[in-house]
């Protein structure tokens, strides 16, 4: 069988617009019932609320210094990203949950009778209803809580605000209180050691009797003043191991999961650990997003979690690395001072084998207890100014705005829904469209029709919604016919009566109409015509004609009823008619086609023109039958109906039994067709105009007759 397949659809932009308006209607229907469906779902979608909050986060400098200009924070995005993850955290929520009582709540909208377990809240509150986000460059956070509660969403956003200040404050102050705890500590065993030097200084007095002494003179004595310089150092040196033993003693006490957050404050300015925690934080985003589009088992998200964990290995290692290098500096600090206790033990024994031997233990002595009384007014100045630290405002933290309960939601949004339906609905319509064209294998226009079939193309009938509806005297709604009309009359024989046969290749494609209407126009034309309703199966011709269906062409041919009394006469000038006939079940088998001879001879006598309505060729035996027995077949063909290897088909048919096709009339063919159609339908539409200014004409000069009104005859 030959190749039906219909070419591709041409990529021309004018290709392109062709089907866009055949499908006018399809793609119409498309996008209306999208937009439909997406104002009905839309309608019916529970609407969501938003209340927002905003928050002024600063990264804290540490200790504030006396005597030192303050300077502004600067941006860092590593230490917003870290407020974005507490804000979310356990720590901040599940507070949060318990004071609102949001697991009876939350559990109350998703319509569960049962509380939810705080884990389950705080799952869905994290997933669903709480946002947290800030502009670029700007220490601004936004609260965002979506709910279906208003106000429910509004009293979230102002609590986590709030809990999140509370504990943002308390972690500011804490570090300051702990360290005012330990210089407090510090504070007392110095004053008892004050106390006991005092004592032995006291003793070794009246030991060796020694009085009027002045504690606060000064020797120019070389071992003496190195003696008091290597005092002086000791002294800064315990300081210093103090301050690292304690510094390495609170971070030691802190847990690995919770030292991360540290970064960048003042225990650990590591520059190498911020650029390993900021590496993280970017990859377990990526994580994130990842697992919102794609499956666990995906390559790029598994290689984005072993990512997130080798940056995370190598932040800890670092996180340790640091715990020991603060034991080390701690040891060492405490190596420096045991090493310098040595030396100046040393000296000073040096010292009293020197020719003050006497004096030497009791300025020894004075001198101790001089340096433990200079260590002690240190560490007052020292508690002092953290004690005015403390007590300096820092605002680090401050709450913009409270949250009112949204008036407006902010889903579904009817801008959004309705653009994405237009959008999608548009795409989907006109693609729905191109893929049936590129499906379509019917035939396209003319030239296909002559080149595939080898027929010449009689007449181009356009669409008409009601094709019986009489036109009047209309040129445009007659000028089809007209032209099928003389088309025919050329390939048949001159001077002869002709019998036809009209057929097509399947039901439904508009034959008994169109059929209908040609014999009408042939009986205006001055020809004798006959025609008869050979589609004894679903009989049309009685219905169109308005005429009974019996007698008709089964009863002559089983010889109930004689020629002259199933001729129905003149339903319209020039046209006879023969129904079907009203048996039932009955079939133009072959043992008729002699008594359709000898019916056609009869008639060939009578008539010009006699015309059969049969059935369609395929998958009906009566076509076959009646062509045997007329001059020609007349295949239609409906505009877009079937494939072209149906029709082609159809044409093997008739030229099986040797019959003689005359040609092709293509049937309902649209306005917008385009192609070669378009020469047809515009020339008919020409013509419409010319008619509809003439009716006017008639209409403005028309005069009241008793005859009526005066008609205007185009007939040629």
């Amino acid at each position: 069988m030959a190749n039906v397949h219909a070419a591709p659809v041409g990529a021309s932009v004018a290709g392109f617009l062709q089907i866009l308006r055949q499908r006018q209607w399809l793609i119409a229907l498309i996008l209306a019932l999208v937009v439909v469906t997406t104002i009905g779902v839309t309608a019916f979608l529970p609407k969501g609320y938003r209340a927002t909050t905003k928050v002024r986060v600063e990264r804290p400098d540490g200790q504030v210094k006396l005597f030192q200009a303050q300077t502004s924070p600067s941006y860092d995005p590593v230490f917003l990203q870290d407020q974005f993850k507490i804000m979310q955290s356990e720590k901040i929520l599940y507070p949060v949950i318990e004071r609102l009582d949001l697991n009876r709540k939350i559990a109350a909208l998703k319509d569960s009778p049962a509380a939810f377990p705080s884990a389950v809240t705080y799952a869905i509150l994290t997933r669903k209803m709480l946002r947290v986000e800030s502009q670029r460059a700007s220490s601004v956070i936004e609260i965002n809580v979506d709910a279906e509660d208003p106000q429910l969403a509004a009293d979230i956003a102002n609590e986590v605000a709030r809990t999140y200040s509370a504990d943002r404050i308390a972690l500011a102050t804490s570090d300051q209180s702990e360290g005012m705890a330990q210089l407090r500590q510090e504070l007392l065993k110095q004053e008892q050691a004050v106390t006991r030097q005092r004592d032995a200084v006291e003793k070794l007095r009246k030991e060796l009797n020694i009085s009027g002494v002045d504690l606060n003179a000064r020797y120019s004595d070389m071992e003496i003043e190195t003696l008091r310089q290597m005092q002086n150092t000791l002294i800064a040196l315990s300081v210093d191991a103090i301050g690292r033993k304690t510094r390495w003693e609170r971070f030691k006490s802190i847990p690995a999961g919770e030292r991360q957050s540290l970064v960048n404050s003042e225990l650990i300015p590591d520059q190498n650990i911020q650029n390993l925690l900021q590496a993280y934080l970017v990859a377990d985003q990526k994580v994130t997003q990842l697992q919102g589009r794609l499956g666990e088992a995906h390559p790029d998200l598994i290689a984005a979690v072993d990512n997130r964990a080798k940056i995370k290995e190598q932040l800890d290692a670092q996180l340790r690395g640091y715990e020991n290098s603060l034991e080390i500096a701690y040891k060492e600090a405490e190596a420096r001072v045991a090493e310098l206790k040595s030396q100046l033990a040393q000296a000073k024994v040096d010292q009293i084998l020197s020719a003050r031997d006497r004096m030497r233990p009791f300025e020894e002595a004075a001198q101790k207890l001089e340096d433990e009384t200079r260590l002690l007014t240190t560490l007052k100045l020292t508690l002092r100014q953290r004690e005015i630290d403390f007590q300096v405002p820092k605002k680090t933290i401050e709450i913009l705005n409270t949250a009112e309960a949204p008036r407006f939601p902010i889903r579904p949004s009817w801008p959004l829904n309705l653009t994405f339906a237009f959008v999608f609905g548009a795409v989907l319509a006109v693609g729905v469209a191109v893929v049936l064209e590129y499906f379509d294998t019917s035939f396209r226009n003319v030239a296909d029709v002559e080149a595939r079939l080898g027929l010449p193309v009689l007449g181009v009938i356009p669409f008409a919604q009601d094709p019986l509806a009489r036109g009047g005297d209309d040129p445009a709604e007659l000028e089809p016919y007209r032209v099928l009309y003389t088309n025919l009359n050329l390939a048949l024989k001159p001077g002869q009566a002709h019998a036809l046969v009209f057929s097509s290749a399947g039901p439904g494609e508009g034959k008994s109409t169109t059929l209908h209407r040609l014999t009408r126009l042939m009986g205006e034309m001055g020809d004798r015509v006959l025609l008869i309703d050979a589609d004894l199966r679903r009989p049309t011709q009685h219905r169109i004609a308005e005429r009974p269906r019996s007698p008709g062409l089964s009863d002559l041919l089983t010889a109930q009823k004689t020629l002259d009394e199933v001729i129905q006469k003149s339903i319209s000038p020039g046209l006879d008619f023969i129904a079907s006939g009203a048996a039932g079940n009955f079939t133009l088998s072959l043992i008729y086609a002699n008594r359709l001879r000898e019916l056609m001879t009869t008639l060939r006598g009578r008539y010009d023109r006699i015309v059969f309505d049969s059935p369609p060729i395929i998958g009906v035996s009566d076509t076959s039958v009646l062509m045997t027995v007329v001059d020609g077949v007349v295949l239609l063909i409906q505009h877009r109906r079937n494939p072209q290897s149906m029709v082609l088909r159809a044409q093997q048919i008739v030229g099986g039994v040797k019959a003689s096709i005359l040609g092709i009339v293509l049937n309902q063919i649209p306005g917008n067709a385009g192609g070669d159609y378009g020469y047809y339908t515009s020339n008919y539409a020409y013509y419409h105009e010319g008619s509809r200014r003439t009716r006017r004409s008639a209409r403005s000069d028309k005069k009241p007759e008793a005859g009526g009104e005066d008609r205007l005859d185009l007939h040629e």
